[in-house]
């Protein structure tokens, strides 16, 4: 394994050392607009490979760290150490996950439109990289090979602040990163991170490192995505909660609903995608609500209702107005119901946070209805709203959801991390 990184715990300016970092960024953001695609790949193989090689290494860096974790039993939920923790399969699959983005096509150069001018001069627009890219993430080690893999197959450098109870997973992480780095004959400084827990290193990176970071992306809880979008000085990729819906329609197979609430509420409670309110017809509450309400109590979830789901089931208790809008990233869900669609998609508008809502129904029309005018960055019918996932839409990876509607929407894979630029070819052309 490499040498231990060197950290600035307790010592020296960290001003400073966040200023460099920046500088290393650009210097190396400057060579990767260069770097050939054939020679980023090479790189992405060998950090793949590294990274299967020292999985003992980090394995044994997040084994401390999840132990440190649990001794803080005001964070260690159960919730919390499933982000947090790594297991082979897991480190496998950052591996995989790295060999998945090397084979994406790759989005640098790429012309996406291009036109001849009256005059004879040819317009074209033409993809390149953001610069740097400041990544600040808590609780999962993964995101560190994530947004390392998609930052490089965009041609970007990247600054890493991980969360300070991942401090030891990251670092070996980034060891292993590193190495691919070297063997590919890249510069180190594509692909940093910040060698300190100190929280004042996140203030400096949102104030831009004077000017060296292009844009921020928060991959946290609210008070972390909150706090970037308030500070930023930068632009910001994020979504600050991620309140899903399933709306359950009247012309919906119940058994299809089931099947798709169950896995878009339990499969994995802790992720963004997760539903966090189900929202039923009322034209088949009578019929729908009991079979949905018991399968998800059957598997562990808690129900809060409003007073048609409470009479559906005695264990169900009663929404509060603000459950209606909350994230509760464990497993408890909201339901109501609504009048059609109509009441589904005035709910959604009223109560959501524009990540993902998903409608089960066999009804076209009602669909198209719920697809159209449900103003979310991810809008699925008939289908689970864990597919809110950069891989699972063929980006290889992602280093987030975003919300917003400026530049990226969506999950943001490695084209999504490319702005673009015009060149233009005259043979002469002056203007009149």
């Amino acid at each position: 394994m490499t040498a231990p990184l060197k950290t600035i715990e307790g010592s020296g300016d960290i001003a400073d050392v966040m200023r460099a970092l920046g500088r290393g960024a650009r210097a190396a953001a400057r060579a990767l607009t260069l770097t050939p695609a054939p020679q980023k790949n090479a790189a992405l193989s060998a950090m793949a490979k590294a990274v299967r090689f020292h999985a003992q290494d980090i394995l044994a860096a997040n084994a401390e760290d999840v132990a440190e974790a649990r001794m803080k039993t005001e964070t260690a939920g159960a919730a919390f150490l499933d982000r947090l923790t790594l297991d082979a399969a897991r480190v496998a699959a950052m591996a995989d996950g790295i060999d998945v983005v090397r084979g994406l096509p790759d989005p640098v150069g790429k012309v996406t439109e291009s036109w001849t001018r009256p005059n004879g001069m040819t317009i074209e627009r033409v993809r390149v990289p953001l610069g740097v890219v400041g990544i600040i993430y808590e609780s999962r080690p993964n995101v560190t090979a994530d947004a390392a893999a998609l930052c490089l197959k965009a041609g970007n450098a990247v600054i890493l602040r991980g969360g300070s109870e991942s401090y030891r997973s990251v670092r070996a992480i980034h060891a292993a990163l590193a190495e691919g780095l070297r063997e590919s004959g890249l510069p180190a400084e594509a692909i940093q991170i910040v060698p300190t827990r100190d929280r004042a290193a996140v203030g400096h990176m949102l104030q831009g490192l004077d000017g060296a970071i292009d844009i921020i992306v928060p991959r946290g809880g609210k008070g972390l995505v909150g706090r970037v979008q308030a500070e930023a000085r930068v632009p910001v990729f994020a979504h600050l909660e991620g309140v899903c819906h399933v709306y359950v329609d009247k012309a919906a197979s119940l058994d299809m609903a089931k099947a798709i609430v169950l896995n878009a509420k339990m499969r994995r409670t802790g992720v963004c995608g997760a539903a966090e309110t189900l929202l039923v017809d009322r034209a088949v509450a009578a019929t729908y609500l009991k079979p949905l309400v018991t399968m998800l109590i059957d598997a562990g979830c808690e129900i809060r209702g409003d007073e048609t789901t409470r009479s559906a089931d005695a264990r169900v208790k009663a929404a509060s107005e603000e459950d209606w809008a909350t994230e509760y990233l464990d497993a408890i869900i909201a339901v109501k119901t609504v009048e059609g669609v109509d009441g589904a998609i005035a709910h959604i508008e009223h109560y959501g946070s524009h990540h993902t809502d998903s409608i089960v129904t066999e009804d076209k029309k009602a669909a198209e209805q719920f697809l159209s005018e449900v103003d979310s960055a991810i809008v699925l019918h008939n289908a689970s709203t864990q597919f809110a996932d950069g891989g699972e839409f063929g980006f290889g990876a992602e280093i987030g959801i975003a919300t917003g509607k400026m530049h990226a929407r969506g999950p943001v894979g490695a084209e999504q991390l490319t702005s673009f630029k015009y060149r233009i070819r005259g043979t002469g052309q002056i203007r009149p």
